[in-house]
Formats: structure tokens, sequence, C-alpha cells
């Protein structure tokens, strides 16, 4: 780096695609204006890549994410990463079969220094065969005046309203003001959606001397026929258009019928028309009946490390060094229960998701392996103790008892009176702790959050299909417990003191928690909720069918009596809910399972 310049950052993000990767990272290595740092992002790659990566470029700051989150959240990912753990100033992104010659990222920073000052710098892109690639060209900025147009040529350059990830430089300064990619978009229009966020009201370039050879395996734009994937096409397109901050709306009117244009061609040229008209319909009822879920979310549930998911000022230290909590913090202890039937895999995901990942971290996990586990997750959690880097302590129940019996267990030995809850298979989002330990903090006893329902597809992917959002002041929360528990109990932190003056977890089948928040919020607990899902719930295909059954009824009618009995609730409440919530426990799996969302969940986006 050269006296007076701001760092270079390049990022590239790969899947499977190691043959073109070999040319594509000699080729940045080799800028004549060498860049700083070189981030690359492994989308779950099967063919090598990170073992190479490692091997042949040990210089390169390598991401390996255990799923694929397409070239949104890759991108964003290594946004995020560049900006946050290097300090980057400009960030030079690239896809894997981009090759840049020597001079490409020295002429795209000639045009960042000029007058224009723009926030975006893309490159001229080339097939193999030295064309002019229609794939990735840069829309032209409409009505850009004589001077804007005279600034750009005097650096050789045009102004755009839009760029590809090809090649194309991005002021990080901006990119703190926007954000990042939207990983839900996944694949197709992500850069688009992102460009024009990133460009509205501001000045970007496309350089004509910046060049890149971008090695696709044929020569074509974007009408050329996409089959399946075009239901990505649809759907994105219908999401920036209808929700993205990036367009003014006479722009997207433009756009618009450009683009309904181009399906028009591509329908026509298509040898496989069925194909797209069946992915037109699926892109068109996703588009308008979900939206785009929080890049932060997208990227926790696919297990990317928590110092890639956000750009929250000021930035994590580098080295995953986290500063110690500000002065008069209460410290808190994190309890985590296990028991045989929890995978491996799962359990330390969540706990890397609640301890490593977190803005704020723990101050001691209190670990209750609840009975006998077998060698696999007995070795995990051996692992998880070791690797910690906070203290755990483990307690070992000989038989298993049932949830709240491992809850008791594990408040008895919790060192601190601010205990956070977290379940075996969940995962929480980095910023869980640091929103909700400052309620506390400010006078609250028992504090939730929102929580998104994760379910596996048949793909061995992960989807939120529901989110469920609490009550959030202290007497709206009030009014929800006497008919249903105002918490989701794997977001709660409360104090340990208050819940023993409760009379702590007493068994009762899947209501433990309700009973006991019921019994803090007649004792005077304060309370409050963050809205905000900052726990990814994971769901199977017995979570619902576990709410129902005679056993559950009995449950229910044991509750019901001891909060009438208490007075928490009036003879009409107590009939009111032996009637709709005893009867849901008879209801069938299926309608049970949508009348839960219908009531406390938003639906599937």
């Amino acid at each position: 780096m050269r006296a007076g310049e701001e760092r270079v950052v390049a990022v590239v993000v790969t899947h499977d695609r190691l043959p073109l990767l070999r040319a594509a990272l000699p080729a940045v290595a080799a800028q004549e204006r060498p860049v700083d740092a070189v981030v690359v992002v492994d989308n779950a790659s099967a063919d090598g890549t990170a073992a190479w990566v490692r091997q042949e470029h040990p210089g390169a700051d390598l991401v390996e994410l255990p799923q694929n989150t397409g070239g949104a959240g890759g991108f964003a990912v290594g946004l995020a990463r560049a900006l946050t753990a290097h300090d980057a100033g400009w960030v030079w992104l690239l896809d894997d079969d981009t090759v840049p010659s020597p001079t490409a990222l020295g002429e795209l920073l000639r045009c960042a220094a000029s007058p224009v000052r723009p926030d975006l710098v893309a490159s001229r892109v080339l097939w193999t065969d030295g064309r002019e690639h229609p794939m990735n060209t840069p829309r032209p900025r409409p009505g850009a005046s004589r001077a804007q147009v005279a600034a750009a040529a005097d650096v050789d350059a045009v102004p755009v309203r839009s760029a590809s990830f090809v090649s194309v430089l991005v002021r990080a300064e901006r990119v703190h003001e926007v954000g990042l990619p939207l990983a839900s978009y996944f694949l197709w229009n992500d850069d688009f959606e992102f460009t024009t966020r990133l460009l509205r009201g501001r000045s970007g370039l496309a350089s004509r001397r910046s060049v890149v050879e971008h090695r696709t395996r044929v020569f074509g734009d974007t009408a050329a026929d996409p089959g399946e994937r075009f239901s990505l096409e649809v759907r994105n397109k219908l999401w920036l258009f209808g929700r993205s901050r990036g367009l003014a709306p006479w722009e997207k009117v433009l756009y618009g019928g450009s683009t309904v244009r181009r399906w028009v061609r591509t329908y026509r040229g298509s040898s496989r028309r069925d194909v797209l008209r069946s992915a037109a319909l699926r892109g068109l009822r996703e588009g308008l009946l979900t939206a785009p879920r929080p890049t932060a979310e997208v990227l926790a549930s696919a297990g990317a490390p928590a110092s890639t998911r956000s750009l929250l000022r000021p930035p994590a230290p580098v080295g995953g060094a986290v500063p110690p909590p500000a002065l008069g913090a209460l410290p808190f202890s994190l309890l985590l229960p296990c028991y045989r039937g929890d995978r491996p895999e799962l359990l330390r995901r969540a706990f890397t998701s609640a301890v490593q990942d977190q803005h704020r971290r723990p101050d001691e996990v209190v670990l209750v392996q609840d009975g006998p586990v077998d060698d696999g997750l007995a070795l995990v959690l051996e692992q998880l103790v070791a690797a910690s880097p906070v203290p755990v302590r483990v307690v070992r129940r000989p038989v298993n008892g049932g949830l709240a019996a491992a809850l008791r267990d594990g408040l008895e030995v919790c060192r601190h009176d601010v205990v956070a809850r977290m379940d075996a298979d969940d995962v929480c989002l980095p910023e869980r702790f640091a929103r909700q330990l400052p309620l506390l903090e400010a006078g609250a006893d028992l504090v939730g959050s929102g929580l998104a329902e994760l379910e596996g597809t048949t793909a061995g992917e992960e989807r939120v299909v529901a989110r469920r959002t609490p009550p959030l002041a202290h007497d709206a929360i009030t009014a929800r417990a006497r008919f249903h528990s105002p918490f989701n109990h794997p977001t709660v932190v409360y104090r340990r003191s208050v819940v023993a003056a409760a009379g702590g977890y007493r068994d009762l089948p899947l209501l433990e928690d309700y009973w006991l928040f019921a019994r803090m919020i007649a004792a005077g607990a304060r309370t409050a909720n963050v809205a905000d899902a900052l726990v990814l719930y994971r769901v199977d295909g017995g979570s619902y069918a576990r709410r129902g059954g005679a056993r559950l009824a009995v449950a229910e009618l044991r509750l019901q009596r001891e909060l009438l009995r208490s007075g928490f609730v009036g003879p009409g409440a107590f009939l009111r809910n032996v009637v709709v919530r005893g009867g849901y426990r008879f209801l069938p799996e299926g309608v049970r399972r949508t009348g839960y969302r219908a009531v406390f969940a938003r639906g599937r986006s």
C-alpha cells in the first residue's frame, strides 16, 4: 500500500469451480498495484477448493461456509469480513471465473481518485475471445448531465447506475451506510439490488481501462435459457422492484419495462418453455407472497462466522477478541442443557453461536448433561469445554429427568444472578446478548425476544418457516400471560434470584416455562421483550406433535387449576383456557400447527 492510500481488500467468492479459481487467484495476486489483503469465501465446495487455497495461497483469509449461500450470501460474508477484519477502505469484489489483467486494480483506483469521487468503479468485462461480454455490462446512469459525462471521460470512464460482481470496486464507507448485499437473493440480481442501493443519489463509474476476462462457458447475456433458475430471476426482480430502496419509483418503471421485454425474449428463445412457465409461476408466488429474510439471519442459519454477518459499529477487533463489558455491566451465566437425543453437530453450532460468535459473551457456561449420552455427544462436550473462550462447568445428571430438572440443577451451580437460556439445537444471532442484557441492567428481571422457526428441507438445506414476535411492554406481557406464555423460552434471560423467589422450575411437561413465567409475573417481576428474532429455533416433524395428546391435555388442566387457585386468572379465563387450550391438544397435528402459527407467529417468509 502506498503512502496516503486506503487499504484495498479483494473478495473472491467460489463454489465448486476450482479449475477457474486456479486462474483467478493468481491473477489477483499479480496486480501491478498489489491488493492489501485477499478474502476467499468458499461456499461449501466439495472439490478441494479450501485445501488448494490453504496450500497455494496461505496468505489469503479463507472463510469456509458449511452451506452454499449463493453469490449473494458469499459476497455479503466477504464484504463484512473485509471491513471488520481487514480495515478496508475499498473492497474489490470478483467472481471466481474472473481473470483480471495486471493493471485492472490500478485503473479502478485511478478512477476512484478522480474529482468525481465515485462510491463504485466497475471494470470493462471481456469474454475469452476479446469480445465485450454482454452479460456484465454496467447500466449507464439515466439522465447523466453533460458535466458528469465529461468528468467521467477525463478518466476514460462513463457514469453508471449499477454494476455486477464480476469485477467492481466499492467504497467501504458507503457499504457501512447502506448495508450488505441481501443474502436471501441467493443468486441473480443480488448485485443489481446492492449496487443500485449503494449508488442511489451517488456517483458510480465504469472504467474502460480496467479490463477483466469473464470465463463463462458460453457467450451470451442474461436472456440465455436459464431453466429452473428462472424462478430466482422472477422472484428477485419482484423483491427488487417492490421492496428495495435502491431504485426511485420512475427507475422501477424504466427497469421494470426492460425486464419484461427480456423475459419475453427469454421465453421465445427457450427450448424448454414448460420449464420456464413452471419456474416463472414459482417465482411470482414467492416474489409476491414472501420477503427477503434479514441477511444476518440467513447467514446465521447457514453457519457463517459471526464476524461475517453484520457491520455493527464499532467493528469487532481483529483476531476474534471481544472487548470487555462496559463499566457497570452485569456478568451473566449461559445455561445450556443437553441429553442423549441431541445431535452433536447441532450442539456444537448452538454453543458456538451463544459463546464465540456473540458480540457480548457470557462470563461462564453451565452445560447440563441430562442423563447418559453416546460417545459422539460426549466427545463434542469435551471439545467444547476445551476450546471455550469462557469458563465452562459441566453438570452430569446420572439419569434423564427432563427439562425442568435439568434447569433446576443448572441454576443451582450458576455463579451469576443473571442467567441466559439456550437450547442445544438452536442458533443465537451474534447480537442477542448485546441486545438483551442492557434491559436487565436497566432494571428488568425477565427478558425474552422474538424467534424464527428453522426447518430442514428434503435437500438438506434450512429455511425459516415462521417468526414469533412476543408482546413487548410489561402490561402487554401480563395480559398475554393470562392466556398464553408471553415469552419464547429458549430466548429468555432472567435473574436467578427472581426465579427462585417464584418457586423455580416445577415439573409440568412442555409447560414448565409458562407456569414459571406466570408465577414470576404474579410475584411482581419486571418484564420486557425484544421484538426482533434473536434466536433461530429448530422445529422438526415432532415439534407440533408433542404439543398434543392426552398427556398434554392433563398437564394443561393442571396448569389452569394452579393459575386459578393462585388468582392469576379468574373463573371466566379459566373456562376459556380449558376449552380453547385444552381442546387444542386434541386437534390433528396439521391443524394444530396452522392454528398456532396463525395466532402466535407470522408465516413463511
